[in-house]
């Protein structure tokens, strides 16, 4: 990890604008904010903003924002810091940085064995946004065999040289935390579809459901060998903040920054989905994803369930998933059937539609109405609403969007 003079006072500059920047007592009341928020107490809407067009606003901003470091792994951390640096300073919400640098430990996962097939098609290339097509790997039952178990390994002398090298190439003022593990991703539908093709993966739960009742059970178990390594080794991130794009500062997981309470899955948050199953039945959701979640989700503390799927429909049983908490209401969903049908005792995260920042012209007055919809719809069911504007395709190289999107939501939530 060999770094020029210049490198390294390129990330020493970086560092102390982030720890400026993170230092300020706005951050705790943020934390707070979403402590609360988490707790249910309705204090006001939470925002954040996430899974962006990064190319577009390194067009736009490039001096803000493009990486000068040639060192791989200094390279993301400057990458890291420059976005977050970027995000804080033109479009925050109610977005947290946390009083410290985080170096990744060196923790691994295997996957599943697979590699995707894909054909891959861009509109322009260069651009984030395109459409795939998968190959289908899983003809018959005996192609589940492909799929291996998740297996996780942890390699502790190089998380220690990574910490050392960092605290070299920062210096004693900047102050240092090394990451402590994974993040599961409990939405194997995604994985499978990506396996399978999505369009096969609908015909074969009408034609043959023993292959896909197969193939879910294969996945489902090598995710749980997965998790029990990762609880063997210590090794699940109980200290991270965010989990599908939602910060998760709770009493019971994450009172303050960095304070998990302990590295198993039991005192983390994970997250699950099906989003190709909004073209599905509530009736197959229950049979085809509701078995597995449901055993996926068992070991956490907390799930955060959905993405871009619709819900609305089938709510009462995305409650019957273990430990859930907070459910996604996707741009597809009826807001106000959805507000109307959730529990009480979840958070309603919904998700505004990017399709607002991806026209011709953009209409402060459309975002603004948009919001002011959710916001009414949640208010009137006694809902606690958080707002994540994500999956940010393209905002037409303009990232006065993103400013104007995050104050307006500010000024509609009350903040």
């Amino acid at each position: 990890m060999t770094l020029t003079s210049r490198d390294r006072e390129t990330l020493r500059r970086l560092a102390g604008e982030y720890m400026e920047a993170a230092s300020l007592p706005v951050q705790r009341e943020k934390m707070l904010l979403w402590k609360s928020h988490n707790r249910l107490d309705r204090k006001r809407p939470m925002l954040n903003i996430d899974q962006l067009p990064w190319n577009e606003l390194e067009a736009a901003d490039g001096a803000a924002l493009l990486c000068t470091v040639e060192e791989p792994f200094f390279r993301d951390i400057e990458r890291t810091l420059r976005r977050q640096l970027y995000q804080w300073r033109h479009f925050p919400a109610d977005m947290v940085l946390e009083p410290y640098l985080s170096v990744p430990a060196a923790i691994y996962q295997s996957g599943y064995g697979l590699t995707r097939v894909e054909e891959v098609r861009r509109l322009v290339e260069g651009e984030t946004a395109s459409s795939h097509r998968y190959l289908n790997q899983i003809r018959e039952l005996e192609d589940i065999e492909k799929i291996r178990d998740i297996h996780v390994t942890a390699d502790a002398e190089e998380s220690r040289r990574r910490l050392d090298a960092a605290a070299e190439a920062f210096g004693a003022d900047i102050p240092l935390r090394l990451s402590r593990g994974l993040q599961f991703h409990l939405g194997v539908w995604d994985r499978l579809s990506e396996y399978m093709g999505v369009e096969t993966c609908y015909i074969e739960m009408l034609d043959r459901p023993e292959l896909i009742h197969a193939a879910m059970r294969r996945l489902t178990d090598s995710t749980l060998n997965g998790i029990r390594e990762a609880n063997a080794l210590a090794v699940h991130a109980d200290d991270v903040s965010v989990c599908h794009c939602s910060y998760i500062y709770t009493d019971e997981l994450l009172p303050d920054f960095g304070a998990g309470k302990g590295s198993v899955s039991k005192n983390c948050w994970s997250f699950g989905l099906a989003q190709l199953f909004s073209s599905v039945s509530p009736a197959m959701f229950e049979e085809f994803e509701l078995p597995y979640i449901a055993e996926m989700a068992e070991p956490f503390g907390m799930i955060y369930y959905g993405c871009c799927d619709r819900l609305d429909d089938r709510l009462d049983l995305v409650a019957r998933i273990p430990h859930v908490k907070k459910v996604s209401c996707s741009p597809w969903s009826r807001r106000e059937e959805f507000a109307e049908k959730l529990d009480k005792t979840l958070v309603m995260s919904n998700k505004p539609s990017p399709a607002l920042l991806a026209v011709d012209s953009f209409d402060e007055a459309a975002v603004r109405a948009d919001l002011r919809r959710t916001i009414e719809c949640a208010e009137r069911n006694g809902l606690a609403l958080e707002m994540i504007l994500k999956d940010v395709s393209t905002v037409r190289f303009d990232p006065r969007r993103l400013e104007a999107w995050s104050r307006i939501a500010l000024e509609e939530a009350g903040a």
